[in-house]
Formats: C-alpha cells, structure tokens, sequence
C-alpha cells in the first residue's frame, strides 16, 4: 500500500487521513457505528430524514461494508493513494483532495456539522424529489470523528408514487409510498477528517460540481495571467475567487495560450471589437467587475472575436480549428483509394 501526497507541505501531509488505518478501524467497530441519513440539493441545501430501524444493517451494507473491503483489498495489493488533482484515474489508485478546496462538499459537511439542530426534515408534500441532488450516510461513534459517505441520486433512481407501481406476490399494485429511492451500491465519496476520497472519479465530479483536474490547469493559466498583465478587481474581489465561482472560466481557460498575446493587443482588440473591457487611465489596468469581464477577457487572451473579411460581421468563436496551409500541388492530386 502506498500513500503518494503531491504538491503538499509537510504539515498537511500529517493532517491527512490515513485510508488504510480507517478502513481497518471501522471495520473493526462497524457494529457499534450510528448511522445518520441527510439529503442535498442541487443548490447544496441539507435536509435530515428519518429511517426506520430495520433500515440500519441494510445502511452498512450499501455504504459501508463494501467500501471497507475495497481500501483493504487495495492495501494487500498495493494500493496508490494520490492527489485528485494530479492523479489519472487508474486501476488501484484512489484519488484524494482536501474538503477545503471543494467548496460545494464543504458546505453540504458543514451544514451537516454545525447547523444538523436547525436543519428541515424532508418531507415529499412540502419538498421534491426532484430538486434532491444526492445522500450523505453520516457514521459515528462515541470517542471517533465521525465520516461521511456521499452518493448521488440520479432522477431514475427515484420512484414517484403517482406514476409507478409495485409487484407484490402475484400481481401489480398501487406503489403506496410517496417516493422510493434505490441506492446502488458502488463505492463513490467518502469524507474523513478533512479529506475526501474519490472512489468514483466522474460521481465525485458529478456530485459537488467541481473538477479538481482541470481547476489545477487553471490555476496555471491564472498564475501565468497574473505574472503577465496588469488587472484590477473591485475590492475583496480576486481572479482565483471569480474563476473558482464559474464553472464556465475554468473550461476556458484550458485552452488559452497566455504568451500569445499582449495586454495592449487585448485592449486594442476590445476596442475594435465594441466590447467595452474597462481601463484604468492612470496604470493602464484592465478592469473586470465580475465573471461576464472575466469571461470577455478571457476570450480576447484565446482569440476568441473575428471580424469576417467578406461580410464584416464580428463574430464569438466557440471552437476553433486552426488551418494548415497546403502545397499547390497538394490541393490538386487526387485522393489515393
């Protein structure tokens, strides 16, 4: 088994979770661990719920038992621990990051930590299924921080009681529930101390609506920005923060090749365009006010604005593909067959 921390002071690599040891002590004290249901929405509000008890050794079951034996397996087999943000998805490698740079799954914990006495109960006639996004399976036990086991809930796994039916001996019946839920069992987030453990790569990304991946090249590109152009920001207000807050800035900037251009290249190109990118007239900063500045300046450092030649219309580019010029006599051979 192998722990492989990058890009990580030494403090932090102290702080971090040992997966193979909470595997062994949950394992050893699972009959004693409480288990907690909360549910959470697309726009990341918790809410309690209520399960019947006979509900509980199935709750294990689904959330627990088997990730338990999978990080145990993998200790036996060698098992990788890296960073989720420089790692590659890849058999026996469980990606990690640290709960405080995933804002969406920080807040869902925290609301789960220190608000659980005020939280709503879900009720289906006051709430709906539909808007819930995903379960968190809270574990705990007297002595132990507890850890949490996230899973998302996609709508085909939901069973509304107005339109679906049930089987019961030998024919079909009215589904007397208000909903049903069906939770799969595969292993997919789970939370300990302050690092989450991705287990299912695209179900982690799906569930708190962050790409570690691809934040981790934007934070290049925004270093790379920083270093070359003069920007200014209202006050509190940073790149980082803006970048982090839309999703959209963190796709852009996969592909801008910031050497490309200059800040008064941008600026001229803003004019010409009529897209009004704000100066200041005193330093010459570049001005963004909010992520739609951002995202024009983002898009002239990409060239992203054309102005046709034949008809003058300008135009945002949305894909680009570069053409390579060809030999005259290229462009008149025949295709081969």
């Amino acid at each position: 088994m192998n722990t492989e921390p990058t890009n990580t002071t030494e403090n932090e690599m102290q702080e971090s979770t040992d997966i193979f040891l909470w595997a062994n002590q949950a394992d050893a004290h699972k009959e004693a661990l409480e288990v907690d249901l909360f549910l959470f929405t697309k726009g990341y509000t918790v809410y309690a719920t209520n399960y019947a008890k006979e509900l509980k050794a199935q709750l294990k079951v689904l959330f627990l038992y088997d990730m338990i034996s999978q990080v145990q397996t993998g200790a036996a087999t060698g098992m990788h621990v890296r960073d989720f943000e420089a790692a590659a998805a890849e058999e026996n490698v469980l990606e990690r990051t640290t709960l405080d740079k995933v804002d969406h799954a920080q807040e869902v914990i925290e609301q789960i930590r220190y608000g659980e006495e005020s939280l709503e109960v879900f009720r289906e006639g006051d709430h709906e299924f539909k808007k819930v996004k995903g379960i968190v399976a809270r574990f705990s036990r007297s002595g132990a921080e507890p850890f949490f086991v996230a899973k998302i809930l996609p709508q085909s796994q939901v069973l509304k009681g107005a339109t679906a039916w049930m089987y019961n001996g030998d024919s079909f019946q009215p589904f007397s529930a208000d909903a049903g839920l069906r939770i799969t069992p595969d292993n997919q987030v789970l939370i300990a101390g302050n690092d989450i453990f991705a287990f299912s790569e695209s179900k982690f990304i799906r569930l708190f609506g962050y790409d570690a991946k691809q934040f981790a090249v934007a934070e290049e590109k925004i270093a790379e920005i920083e270093q070359n152009f003069k920007l200014k920001f209202p006050e509190g207000m940073t790149f980082d923060a803006l970048v982090r807050d839309t999703k959209s800035l963190v796709g852009k900037l996969q592909k801008v090749n910031v050497g490309l251009v200059t800040q008064d290249q941008v600026i001229k190109q803003a004019d010409e365009m009529g897209l009004e990118l704000m100066t200041d007239e005193n330093t010459g900063e570049i001005i963004i006010m909010d992520a739609k500045d951002a995202a024009k300046f983002v898009n002239l450092l990409n060239d992203d604005y054309v102005t046709s030649d034949m008809t003058g219309i300008r135009y945002e580019l949305k894909g680009k593909k570069e053409l390579k010029d060809a030999a005259p006599a290229d462009l008149g051979a025949p295709a081969e067959l």
